[in-house]
């Protein structure tokens, strides 16, 4: 919540002259903060003075009380429309007679709380311009203005002035100058302004860089219109094109052209795994997907993120965007090049606008490309031609990924401009590096994550600054990756930790680079439990003070426990100094390792084994596994070869697909979940149970049900769907009884299980009807994207 903290007020009457210094904090740079101030305090009549430094924005009015009181109501209650006032320290001062407000230059501080804005999409005002003839900036592709373009990703250090941007390299020419220095000008301070006389330049390259289409014309716009007009040609041709964005490189293609689609599967060595596509409108999006006004609302929504929508059927796009899926990820154009590419009309498809995919343009898990000489190394072989520009990236920066629940939140804090069923499942353009608001300062402290969807938390004072997603930390272009984004984040938020905080699993890279840095700056270590900070991010996102434990659910696919097992079907009574295991899926063991995760109908045996129960081979699971496999499986379960135990919920998930012959063989993570949760039927009410002993939850009873009406015959999308309610049922029954025992009624649902709304959205509404406050993620993903978060407020604690 902004906040004003004003100075002792002198005595004066509301026609003498009064002078006030205010100091504004939040996302105040780089959003027409400075111009806004200036005309408003025109407007009013006021003198004085409006400036950057490190820490925000000074200004300094002077005038009749009336007027000063005014302009501050004006300041806090309409802000800029990209800007987010955290605080506003007002300061009582002489009057020095000035008679004129000016804008002064920008100051450097040492340490700074500055909140730098994400990148924004195209604004309206400059998409009308992108496409009147009449305008000068015309067709060109880098066209913005202070309420939208890059921000993060181009921003080098602070304050943010052009010197300190990638686009230094670029003199404005006179015309650009003129509305750069013109306080009352659309584009006044904004650092990225060009146009097509001195700034960035398109153009394109074939493969292998065998030759260049356009020419270095007087008229770069010509140029930059006729590479466009080439990639569209290509794309309709079904070829492949690497596209350089706002934070890297996508590879697009005809989303409606299955041979494109099977091309880029195979040259990615993406089997399966969904890609996203990007439309021109909403309308566009509706040909192909159900769209709610809530969802149209995100789509539209400044952040422009990949937004998870149910296919409609028989729709005009290739079944290989998303085999299996019954969802697909959708976003809208956020840049001017992704508008001209699509804005254009073409004969790509029967739609009446084109839908191209847009995939981050990297090898699988690794960090999204951003250089030009990278790509043209590292992208020969995906991509047939390459829309490239010379406007440096500094920040890379993925898509963020989100979806809509079906409940609404009881207790959040709303720190980002979300609507109330957001589901965030990876934070990043968009929203990075925007902060947490934390629920007490802290000292400077880094977390460094997990391992899969790395990013970090670079806290100080009252803000956690959350990474952008970086990349699973399982080769070395990831960790380089990661370095790269600490030290950017180190620059821009001024900020040196004095303690680093880690997961307790030795094997993370991230945990080895953690043991490294500390060791050589002799700060202190933290290593964490990995379902304790789950549960911890999601107290901070809600801002909990943790004097009260929370009955925690941690659910996700694996996480090292305090006892060397794989934990990840937890029950914790949790706050930030620590937890009680007070439930957990009982132990199966886990044989074979990566084998059987990628494998799910190990999995399933595993658990028919574990719960006494026949390897019937009328089960799918059991005749997806051949004889020799089966007997050597058994053999390890048996003898506990090359087993490890779990109480993994995700791997359950797993589990339970394979057995219904959903999915036998998976490859990415998540799938056989995801494909598990797509098959659910509605309106299904019935539900298994899980037997509760003790600190132990036996799946036993749920898994011979299951088999039970496979070999019935009950339908398949019956059985998934009573799975779902069983596990629903199971956080509920378990959270009445630790609110009988110890009077506990907040219930946190954490961990990349909560990725799934239908588990998600049933269990909610279950515990809200038993009287229970349930937090969910709003803010950060459930998932390891946001177990940084939660390892800060560990961390920090003594």
């Amino acid at each position: 919540m902004m906040k004003t903290m004003p100075s002792t007020r002198p005595d004066s009457s509301a026609t003498t002259r009064i002078r006030q210094r205010l100091t504004v904090t939040g996302v105040v740079q780089g959003v027409g903060f400075r111009p806004f101030v200036y005309g408003l305090a025109r407007r009013h009549g006021l003198a004085g003075f409006v400036g950057n430094d490190s820490g925000g924005v000074f200004i300094e009015v002077e005038g009749t009380e009336t007027a000063v009181t005014a302009f501050h109501d004006d300041l806090i209650h309409q802000p800029p429309p990209l800007a987010h006032i955290e605080q506003v320290t007002v300061d009582w001062l002489p009057a020095q007679g000035d008679r004129d407000f000016v804008i002064v230059h920008s100051q450097a501080q040492a340490a700074a709380n500055t909140l730098i804005s994400p990148d924004i999409c195209l604004c309206d005002d400059c998409l009308r311009e992108l496409f009147d003839p009449a305008n000068r900036r015309y067709r060109y592709p880098f066209i913005n203005c202070t309420n939208c373009g890059p921000r993060f990703t181009i921003i080098k250090e602070i304050p943010y002035d052009r010197p300190y941007t990638t686009m230094a390299a670029f003199t404005m020419c006179p015309a650009c100058q003129a509305e750069y220095d013109n306080p009352l000008d659309r584009r006044f301070h904004a650092q990225p302004n060009a146009c097509p006389d001195c700034g960035p330049q398109v153009w394109l390259e074939m493969g292998e860089r065998l030759s260049v289409i356009g020419n270095r014309l007087s008229d770069i716009g010509l140029w930059a219109d006729e590479a466009v007009r080439q990639a569209q040609a290509l794309l309709a041709a079904g070829q492949i094109v690497a596209v350089k964005g706002l934070g890297g490189f996508h590879l697009a293609c005809d989303a409606a052209n299955n041979d494109a689609l099977a091309t880029l599967r195979e040259r990615k060595g993406r089997v399966d795994k969904p890609f996203a596509v990007m439309a021109w409108d909403v309308d566009a999006v509706r040909r192909f997907a159900h769209v709610s006004d809530e969802e149209a609302a995100l789509l539209t929504s400044k952040e422009r993120p990949i937004l998870l929508l149910r296919q409609k059927e028989n729709h005009p796009l290739s079944p290989l965007i998303a085999p299996g899926n019954k969802t697909i990820g959708v976003m809208l154009p956020y840049t001017p090049l992704h508008y001209l590419l699509l804005g254009t009309p073409s004969p790509i498809s029967n739609l009446k606008s084109p839908v191209f995919v847009m995939t981050s343009a990297n090898y699988s898990d690794e960090p999204i490309i951003k250089d030009n000489d990278e790509a043209r190394e590292r992208l020969s072989a995906l991509a047939d031609a390459f829309l490239m520009h010379n406007r440096e990236i500094h920040g890379r920066c993925d898509d963020s990924v989100v979806r809509v629940t079906g409940n609404r939140p009881q207790a959040t804090d709303h720190r980002l401009p979300i609507t109330d069923h957001l589901l965030p499942l990876r934070r990043s353009r968009g929203y990075a590096p925007f902060p947490v608001k934390l629920p007490y300062t802290v000292p400077p402290t880094l977390a460094v994550g997990g391992e899969l969807k790395s990013t970090f938390c670079l806290a100080k004072g009252e803000y956690g600054y959350m990474s952008q997603h970086i990349g699973d930390m399982e080769n070395l272009e990831t960790v380089r990756a990661f370095e790269t984004a600490v030290t950017h984040f180190g620059h821009i938020f001024r900020a040196e930790p004095e303690r680093l905080v880690c997961d307790m699993h030795p094997g993370y890279l991230s945990t080895q680079w953690a043991q490294e840095q500390a060791a050589q700056a002799g700060l202190p270590l933290v290593a964490v439990q990995h379902h304790h900070a789950h549960i911890a991010s999601l107290m901070a996102e809600h801002r909990l003070d943790g004097r009260t434990p929370v009955i925690g659910f941690s659910f996700d696919g694996t996480g090292y426990g305090t006892d060397g097992a794989v934990w990840g079907g937890e029950l914790l009574l949790a706050d930030y100094t620590g937890f009680e295991r007070a439930a957990h899926l009982k132990y199966v063991p886990l044989a074979g390792g990566d084998a059987a995760v990628k494998r799910p109908y190990r999995l399933a045996l595993a658990h028919l084994w574990a719960a006494g129960l026949e390897w019937d081979e009328a089960l799918p699971c059991v005749a997806a596994c051949p004889p020799q496999e089966r007997r050597i499986l058994r053999q390890q379960l048996e003898q506990g070869i090359n087993s490890v135990p779990t109480s993994s919920m995700g791997r359950l998930f797993d589990a339970a697909a394979s057995l219904l012959g959903i999915r036998q063989v998976v490859t990415y993570e998540g799938q056989a979940a995801m494909e598990l949760e797509t098959a659910v039927a509605p309106d299904v009410t019935g539900h298994y149970a899980f037997d509760l002993a003790g600190a132990q939850i036996d799946a036993a009873p749920v898994l011979a049900a299951m088999a039970a009406d496979i070999m019935a015959g009950v339908a398949t999308a019956v059985i998934a769907a009573r799975f779902h309610n069983s596990v629903a049922d199971l956080i509920v029954r378990l959270s009445l009884q630790m609110r009988a025992q110890h009077g506990l009624s907040q219930v946190a649902l954490s961990g990349g299980v909560f990725q799934n709304v239908q588990l998600l959205g049933t269990a909610v509404q279950q515990l809200q009807q038993h009287d229970f406050t349930v937090l969910t993620h709003r803010l950060v993903p459930p998932n390891d994207g946001g177990l940084a978060l939660g390892q800060v407020m560990i961390g920090v604690r003594p």
